[in-house]
């Protein structure tokens, strides 16, 4: 981790995003830079045109030069005020451009990483970190060097003033607005480390909050109780990490308590010094206020410039988490040359002694694995939970790559193959499937969204998938929106919602679908209908089921049964009966289930 100056960093995207905001911002610096000079020498002038007319009693002729320098002064003053409406406006809008920009960047990078980072915690800090700080951080910077710039353009002027008056005067002024520079630079770092080391438990109490607030929760939270636990939970966390940000407050009020004294006793005796002068004659009243207002403007601007390094490097530290998180680099990649994925498939699919562990474990998921799939054919993938059946379709969709063997097609390697072009050819529905809370017709586009919508294809594919009988039921048919996230939103049944994910993954044209629990929510009439369909459904493609139901996979032409990461039996369902192996064992366990079921009903 750096923790040099990269504002060069923050500069290039703020430009990227907004950079009509940015030059207007950059005009208004020169401007507002000026003002404050041309403000204190008009305060100059009419003071000692007040002082002049007082001491020639000149009466109200003598007025006149007065008020053309107090009409100036009200005009600079105007001005200022114009200007500084002006910034605001392109401040905000330039912030509000460049947040949507780095939302982008963040989503771009979140959509192109490996799904084996959202299986990682350290990654969800990392992104927790960047989510928090780079939507506003650029932003901040850029303003923070355009208020430098600003004030240093002012500070200029003023130290030259002060200079040609007293060179010791510029001295104290440099002097008396360090310490808050040095307070403000050890609070950040300490204020950096301390979010950093609080990053696991700000999101363990956004989890819990999310729990007692979403709807996915909201039935076992009042079932078992489990409202009032997790409130305690969420709140001694908040009041941990609530009790680090206080400590570290009310060390910085000591440190600023001790920068502002010293600022005080540099004004106040200035003033003193200043004011000696005008007393012994040796300068004017004008000169007095000029003196004494620059050396307090001045001080003002050196403050502000000193603490936009501070918080340059504030900022410069946070935005680290931001370009680390953009530093993550996909594990799974396309080549430089992809080779075209075959067209039609002839030879099919082949797993070639894979195996497979997650990153940063040790233990072997899949061992071994050896499997085909020819055109047009349908296997079963059996096994009890967590026998590896659902990483074996991960590695196949190129979520993953595995750690031993190949995966081919036609007998090249997946891994020499675009992943994004070879996606195209799969339709999958996870036992895990989403709910998408849009129209149905949306819902069921999703499956194919590269296409152009068509209202024709989307309806045979809730044909298909037995979803249009739910769907005539409600109030707008295809543009009912589903969940209760939107207004006037129908929530489904969890069946209801299986079909319309089965009725996603119908209308896609892939050339192989695969199916985990595809009917795991349907009741048996459902089911019975999805698959007195399903060979008509799958002509021209190869699929993988994955079911626990054993009424699902008898249709399949070949099961394989998986036990602890292996292939242990393989065949037709006939065949694995006869075997008398660990499927029939499976099989008339369940059968066994569903017997005495039906005595006890």
């Amino acid at each position: 981790m750096t923790e040099h100056l990269r504002v060069d960093r923050a500069w290039r995207l703020v430009w990227r995003a907004a950079p009509g905001w940015t030059l207007v911002n950059l005009m208004l610096v020169v401007v507002q830079g000026l003002l404050p000079l041309a403000g204190l020498y008009l305060m100059k002038r009419i003071v000692d045109a007040v002082a002049g007319a007082v001491a020639s009693l000149g009466g109200a002729a003598s007025f006149e030069p007065v008020a053309i320098w107090i009409l100036l002064a009200g005009a600079v003053a105007l001005l200022t005020a114009v200007c500084r409406s002006l910034g605001e406006v392109a401040s905000e809008a330039q912030g509000m451009v460049v947040t949507d920009s780095i939302s982008n960047i963040l989503h771009a990078q979140s959509v192109a990483v490996d799904l084996e980072y959202y299986e990682n915690p350290a990654y969800y800090d990392t992104l927790h970190r960047a989510q928090a700080e780079a939507t506003y951080r650029p932003t901040r910077i850029v303003n923070g060097l355009v208020q430098m710039g600003q004030s240093s353009l002012s500070l200029l002027g003023i130290g030259a003033l002060l200079f040609s008056f007293n060179w010791l005067i510029g001295v104290v002024l440099f002097f008396a607005a360090f310490p808050a520079a040095i307070a403000r630079l050890v609070y950040s770092r300490r204020l950096y480390r301390l979010q950093e080391k609080q990053t696991a438990s700000e999101r363990r109490a956004w989890y819990y909050q999310w729990m007692i607030t979403s709807p996915s929760h909201a039935k076992e939270i009042r079932l078992f109780s489990l409202g009032p636990l997790f409130q305690r939970w969420y709140c001694e966390l908040r009041q941990q990490i609530r009790g680090g940000r206080l400590a570290l407050s009310r060390r910085r009020a000591l440190n600023d308590l001790f920068a502002q004294s010293v600022a005080t006793v540099a004004i106040f005796g200035t003033f003193t010094f200043v004011a000696y002068q005008a007393v012994n004659g040796t300068i004017t009243l004008g000169s007095l206020v000029i003196y004494y207002q620059g050396f307090q403007t001045g001080l003002g601007f050196l403050q502000s410039i000193l603490r936009g390094i501070a918080g340059l490097y504030e900022d410069n530290l946070f935005l680290t988490n931001f370009y680390k998180f953009l530093e993550l680099q996909p594990k799974v990649h396309a080549p430089d040359h992809p080779q075209p994925v075959p067209s039609p498939f002839r030879q099919g699919l082949s797993f070639e002694g894979v195996g497979f562990a997650y990153p940063g474990t040790a233990r072997e998921v899949l061992t071994g694995i050896d499997l085909t799939l020819a055109p047009g054919e349908v296997i079963a993938l059996v096994g009890e939970n967590g026998s590896g059946k659902t990483t074996l379709i991960k590695l196949l969709c190129r979520l993953y790559d595995p750690d031993q063997g190949r995966i081919t097609l036609d007998g090249l390697d997946l891994r020499e193959l675009d992943p994004i072009r070879w996606r195209r050819e799969i339709g999958v529905i996870f036992q895990d499937y989403v709910h998408y809370h849009m129209k149905v017709w949306e819902n069921i586009w999703l499956g194919d969204a590269e296409k152009a919508p068509d209202r024709a294809t989307i309806e045979a594919a809730g044909q298909r998938s037995g979803a249009d009988g739910v769907i005539a039921r409600l109030p707008q048919g295809y543009d009912t929106p589903l969940g209760n996230w939107l207004d006037q939103g129908q929530e489904l049944s969890t069946g209801e919602w299986q079909k319309i994910a089965l009725a996603r993954a119908f209308l896609r044209d892939a050339r192989i679908v695969v199916l985990d629990e595809p009917t795991s929510s349907l009741d048996p009439l459902a089911e019975a209908e999805v698959f007195r369909q399903f060979r008509r459904l799958m002509e021209g493609r190869s699929a993988i089921l994955i079911s626990h139901r054993f009424s699902t996979v008898q249709m399949a032409d070949r099961i394989y049964v998986l036990h602890e990461g292996r292939i242990v039996e393989r065949g037709s369902h006939r065949e694995l009966i006869e075997r008398n192996g660990r499927y029939a064992r499976l099989y008339r366990a369940q059968a066994e289930s569903y017997q005495l079921s039906a005595v006890g009903a």
